[in-house]
C-alpha cells in the first residue's frame, strides 16, 4: 500500500512539473508567436515535421543559360549591323568615286557607264565599253532612280 502511495505521489509530482513546464516551454515542432499565439494555419509555408521539404531552385544555371542566349543574340545582331555598315561604306565609296569623276554629260537613269583612269591620273565616266577602248578600266556602273551608282559586275 505504501508503494502504491509513493507511485501515485510520483505521478502527481510529474504531472505538476509537466504543467508548470508546459506553461513556460513550447515544444520545437509547435509554431507559436508571443504576439499571435499558435499561428501555424496562418503561415504561407508548411510548419510541421511531416510537411514536404522546401527546395530552393538552382537559378545559377538558368541565369547562365539566359545570359549565353542573350549574348548570342547581341553578337548576331552586331555582326548583321557590321555587314550592313561595310556594304554601306562600299556603296558610299563607289558613289563618291563616280561623282568625283569628270564627265561632261547628264547621266540617264538605268544606263550603263564605265569609269576609267586618264593619263593624267584623274577619273572620268564614259559610255564607251572597255572592249572598245584601251584605257585603264576602274569599273562599270549604273545609275538608279535614287541617283545612286550601282556596281555592275
Amino acid at each position: 500500500m505504501f508503494n502504491y502511495f509513493l507511485l501515485l505521489l510520483n505521478k502527481i509530482i510529474c504531472l505538476f512539473f509537466f504543467i508548470i513546464i508546459m506553461d513556460k516551454v513550447i515544444p520545437d515542432n509547435v509554431v507559436f508567436s508571443n504576439e499571435k499565439g499558435y499561428n501555424a494555419s496562418l503561415l504561407s509555408y508548411p510548419t510541421n515535421v511531416g510537411a514536404p521539404v522546401i527546395h530552393i531552385d538552382n537559378l545559377v544555371s538558368w541565369k547562365s543559360r539566359g545570359i549565353s542566349n542573350v549574348n548570342k543574340q547581341f553578337e548576331n545582331k552586331f555582326n548583321e549591323l557590321k555587314v550592313q555598315y561595310e556594304n554601306l561604306m562600299k556603296e558610299f565609296e563607289n558613289n563618291e568615286l563616280v561623282y568625283n569623276a569628270n564627265f561632261s554629260f547628264e547621266p540617264v537613269i538605268g544606263e550603263t557607264y564605265h569609269l576609267y583612269r586618264s593619263d593624267d591620273g584623274s577619273n572620268f565616266l564614259s559610255l564607251i565599253s572597255p572592249a572598245e577602248w584601251n584605257k585603264e578600266h576602274l569599273g562599270t556602273y549604273q545609275l538608279n532612280s535614287d541617283k545612286k551608282w550601282i556596281v555592275i559586275e
